[in-house]
């Protein structure tokens, strides 16, 4: 863990109106921007009959639909290294801003874009390449956004910080499912068709730009400020610099990644198309359970990091794997002996998802602020890139031996965060007996 005289070195300086103003305006434009990156997959099907061939087999449309929407995570990889590599080397704010305007541009122009009835295959390759663009952009903007408000904020608040960012980035998929709940209560499915799909989606579009609009209020932060004027920047590739020397905090920042798309994934995405085919529930019912969830784990992450602030990333990170664990058993057992159950236990198991919010706190504070950025993208996006699509997999092969699999699937994942929280713990109490020098 570096340290750096800046103004994180004042750890007890009170949190001020322009940290503030930065938290609200980070966390409002990602949002917007994971609104215009998650709306796609309210729309799959629809989207899957007007780009492909009519006469196509439906499993086959909507293979080739589900397959644009996962264009968009396989670039998220290369997009978060080229924008990371240029965050450490010439500011986290010019990328910061970047990645917002990559993902407004595209998601304006899938809501413009012609269909295969007048374009014929040339509109189904125009929109994997926008969802490549827009993969590449949030590929670049959610760790840069934890790294930006990290390095904004006192020592102290840094899980505040990250646990309401993550808030944000949560409460963008919520939106998503308001606004697509919204065109398909007030629309006829003609009207969806034929033009009422396109809504959600200039209307993300009008969004980002807003949050570009925002993020010119912002300031480059101090600790990238500080690097510039001790011309401590990193001279090599940052990516290589990671590798040659963190490839530990790699493999552990992978791992907490790991913890994070179990509870994502299977808890607030999987869960309610799961409970719809194990216990009869209906499509509405598994909607207001979902959008509770998902509100629950928006309160949940600023809750966990302000915890973690208090307690230690360690403690909080340890606390918060065992609680999911129980919750995802609680939510799993207590829906199959009463269904009608299904939404409080979902509140709760996403109020516990919260501890998502512990994990960019223990990455940012694992790499040193010359390749911060560099480290938590390489780590966070190729984690979620193999985790994030093994996940689906593997929890719907386990399901054949048991229906209890998404909360075996958790709890398993849980348990290995429970030991980095104890890994994490010690070295906590190790630095504070043994402080590093200052540089």
């Amino acid at each position: 863990m570096s340290s750096l005289p800046s103004s994180q070195d004042l750890p007890h300086r009170p949190l001020t109106r322009d940290d503030a103003r930065t938290l609200a305006l980070a966390a409002l434009g990602g949002a917007l921007e994971f609104y215009d990156f998650i709306i796609f997959v309210f729309f799959t099907k629809v989207i899957g009959e007007l780009f492909f061939p009519p006469d196509t087999p439906e499993w086959l449309r909507q293979l080739q639909a589900f397959g644009l929407f996962a264009a968009g995570y396989l670039a998220r990889p290369l997009g978060g290294i080229v924008m990371a590599h240029f965050g450490d080397r010439a500011g986290r704010k010019r990328m910061f801003t970047l990645s917002v305007f990559m993902m407004s541009v595209p998601t304006l122009l899938i809501g413009l874009l012609p269909t295969y009835e007048s374009a014929g295959y040339a509109a189904a390759l125009a929109l994997l390449l926008l969802r490549a663009v827009q993969g590449a952009a949030v590929g670049g903007e959610v760790p840069g956004a934890w790294v930006f408000v990290s390095e904004h904020v006192p020592a102290r608040r840094v899980g505040l910080a990250c646990g309401t960012l993550t808030a944000g980035l949560t409460f963008g998929i919520l939106l998503g499912s308001l606004v697509a709940t919204a065109v398909n209560s007030l629309m006829t499915p003609e009207q969806v068709r034929g033009f009422g799909w396109r809504l959600p989606f200039l209307i993300g579009g009008v969004f980002g730009f807003l949050a570009v609009f925002l993020r010119r209020w912002l300031a480059e932060t101090p600790v990238f400020e500080e690097l510039r004027r001790r011309k401590a920047l990193v001279k090599e590739l940052p990516l290589k610099a990671v590798l040659r020397g963190h490839g530990g905090t790699v493999v552990m920042s992978m791992l907490l990644t790991w913890v994070l798309t179990a509870g994502i994934v299977v808890v607030i995405l999987m869960t309610p198309t799961l409970m719809q085919s194990l216990h009869q529930v209906t499509a509405t019912h598994a909607l207001v359970a979902s959008s509770v969830a998902t509100l629950s784990l928006t309160f949940g992450c600023v809750a966990y990091g302000m915890f973690a602030d208090r307690v230690g990333v360690g403690p909080a990170l340890g606390l918060g794997c065992v609680l999911l664990l129980a919750a995802a058993y609680a939510l799993y057992v207590g829906t199959a002996a009463s269904p009608s159950a299904l939404v409080p236990l979902s509140a709760l198991a996403g109020l516990c998802v919260g501890v998502v919010g512990v994990v960019p706190t223990a990455i940012v504070q694992a790499f040193p602020a010359p390749v911060r950025f560099s480290g938590l993208s390489f780590s966070y996006n190729m984690a979620y890139a193999l985790f994030g699509g093994l996940t689906p997999l593997a929890v719907t092969l386990m399901m054949k031996a048991s229906p209890l699999a998404p909360a075996h699937y958790v709890a398993a994942v849980c348990v290995m965060g429970v030991g980095i929280a104890l890994h994490l713990a010690k070295a906590g109490r190790d630095a504070a007996l043994h402080p590093a020098a200052e540089p």
